[in-house]
């Protein structure tokens, strides 16, 4: 079989399985979770980096950033000044110009505020950003982010952190026929079989934090979540039969003795 990368903003990855860095217990941690997942890229939430305590670690003691790519996102952020400024210091301190943009519209629900999304989209990419936007599971409101420029359209599963899974899977595939960028499942999923379901589905990825980083035993969930992925998209890639309201026998039944 040939390569099958995924390709973002020019960006070509072995992995489908994108994770965030978040939640764990310690940087160790969180550098073993991703190897055992696989992923090239990980997430980093910039407004929770530490740039001034010098005695503490930082991410980057653990992961090689020429190694992996290291994704700044906007996590935290409740209008469009406060992501527009994140990002913007981002690409000063490293030079990023390849973003996750997220404005969240309450702290209760943390769901995207679409309104400011879209706004904030049009800005970064005017700017020369190429933007991963975080945005509800809406094909209309999708399809206004792709007109915007964004790099990839990154719908909910269900609300951030909450391990519901994959809440409205009609949506989800509206959104992947009708796109002509990366549709990437970020946020709600809670096991691994949840990244399988949304594969299967046609998604062009998966991004997974609180899934890996809150179970009983991290490492080894790190794991069933590249395996996940892998037989989610080979499913997909292989094309399911064809569903039936009545069994079909599994031998012939010409020629019966």
């Amino acid at each position: 079989m040939k390569k099958d990368n995924l390709k973002i903003a020019g960006k070509s990855l072995k992995s489908r399985l994108i994770v965030g860095t978040g939640k764990y217990k310690n940087f160790s941690e969180t550098a073993k979770a991703i190897k055992e997942s696989g992923a090239d890229m990980v997430t980093v939430a910039v407004r929770r980096v530490n740039i001034i305590d010098k005695k503490k670690p930082i991410l980057t003691d653990y992961l090689d950033p020429k190694k992996i790519i290291l994704l700044p996102n906007t996590a935290g952020c409740f209008n469009s000044e406060d992501a527009l400024r994140t990002l913007r210091l981002a690409r000063e301190m490293g030079g990023w110009k390849l973003v996750k943009l997220e404005v969240l519209g309450d702290k209760k629900t943390l769901y995207p505020n679409m309104i400011e999304t879209i706004k904030s989209t049009k800005i970064l990419v005017k700017e020369g950003f190429k933007v991963m936007v975080y945005c509800t599971d809406d094909p209309l409101l999708a399809k206004k982010l792709e007109d915007s420029g964004a790099s990839a359209i990154m719908p909910l599963a269900s609300p951030i952190g909450s391990g519901l899974g994959l809440q409205n899977k009609i949506n989800i595939s509206l959104i992947i026929n009708q796109s002509k960028i990366p549709v990437i499942v970020d946020a709600g999923i809670g096991t691994a079989s949840d990244a399988t379901i949304a594969m299967e589905l046609g998604c062009d990825g998966v991004l997974i934090n609180s899934a890996i980083a809150k179970a009983k035993k991290p490492l080894l969930m790190a794991k069933a979540f590249k395996d996940a992925v892998i037989s989610g998209r080979n499913s997909f890639l292989a094309g399911r039969m064809r569903k039936n309201y009545y069994g079909s026998p599994s031998s012939p039944t010409i020629g019966l003795i």
